[in-house]
């Protein structure tokens, strides 16, 4: 059973590097016969691709026809589609509340710039595009599943559970990409680190997952070392063990799952899977439930090394894959 379940639309602030990209995964699909990089009838295909995308927009339904096409090529047969919750206007006032945004400050303008640049769409519109998409994927014999993910701030779990209720989601993932307001994956303001006592900071993060876990808000838990992102770790194996096993035990007793998530190794400097191996086989030996991800944000890369990681998981003595259907849980034999 070959599954996908951490897959996005897009994602913003939107540039000239964002275009290329995406002229760039059209092109691994739709391009037309007899067309070479650098000639002047490239650029003018690129130019009315690029067009049709901006006008139509990642809902709409030639977009997701490419990751139809890409799952049926590797023989997928469910993928959870999600979008991060920060990027519908609806959720506004949740992430004013919860990150630094001063323009005064350093962090604070570079995380106002890309506030406004990704928070560009309606949840509503998203829903609808999704669940009108079920049928049409059905009936080329994959399951499409509805999700979002959602970043999780301590002490705003009412807030959080209000802006995720009256949707039909078929799961919710819970994730972590703040630290007291700082967002740690963007590039931007990766000099942070260099300012911070490493061992504070990952026991700041990870009491964060461990609060985001046993919240209850949440089917699965993603990408659960991701602060791991621009390579700078805790080199002491106790310290990390023991937060690996609380964060283990967290989810085992609320009965949360969690995935292997590729997004890391192709996309940022660590290039390591999410969590990182020795984390997988502490997850492992407390029975943790697993579902598998590319967390891919382009159709081309949906699948990446989905394969690759349940092959792993099954050398450490997992036998079963957890999927979602109107947020119950669902298991897959390997």
């Amino acid at each position: 059973m070959k599954i996908d379940y951490h897959v996005h639309l897009e994602e913003g602030p939107y540039s000239l590097s964002w275009l290329e990209r995406t002229s760039s995964a059209i092109a691994s699909f739709n391009l037309p016969d007899g067309l070479e990089k650098g000639s002047k009838e490239f650029v003018v295909w690129q130019v009315d691709a690029w067009k049709n995308r901006l006008d139509s927009g990642c809902y709409a339904e030639d977009w997701l026809d490419l990751y139809l096409k890409r799952a049926k090529q590797l023989g997928l047969k469910e993928v959870g589609i999600v979008d991060h919750l920060y990027r519908f206007r609806e959720t506004r006032e949740y992430f004013e509340k919860n990150i630094l945004l001063d323009p005064a400050d350093d962090i604070g303008k570079v995380q106002s710039y890309w506030l406004d640049r990704v928070m560009t769409d309606d949840m509503k519109v998203f829903v609808k595009a999704i669940l009108s998409a079920k049928e049409k994927w059905s009936s080329e014999g994959i399951k499409l599943k509805l999700g979002i993910e959602a970043d999780y701030f301590v002490g705003c779990e009412e807030e959080l559970d209000e802006l995720l209720s009256d949707q039909p989601w078929d799961f919710v993932i819970g994730s972590v990409h703040f630290v007291d307001g700082w967002g740690f994956d963007n590039p931007h303001t990766v000099d942070v680190f260099n300012t911070m006592n490493l061992k504070e900071l990952y026991s700041r993060f990870f009491e964060t997952v461990e609060k985001a876990i046993r919240s209850g808000l949440f089917d699965f838990v993603a990408h659960l070392d991701n602060l791991k992102v621009f390579n700078f770790r805790v080199e002491d194996e106790d310290f990390n063990r023991k937060w690996y096993e609380r964060i283990a035990d967290a989810l085992v007793e609320t009965g949360t799952a969690t995935e292997v998530n590729a997004g890391l190794y192709y996309r940022y400097p660590v290039k390591e899977m999410c969590p990182s191996p020795e984390f997988v086989s502490v997850l492992v030996e407390r029975g943790v439930a697993f579902t598998v991800s590319s967390d891919s944000h382009f159709p081309d890369d949906l699948g990446k090394y989905t394969e690759e990681n349940v092959t792993m998981l099954k050398a450490l003595g997992v036998d079963k894959l957890v999927g979602f259907d109107g947020r119950v849980k669902k298991y897959y034999t390997l």
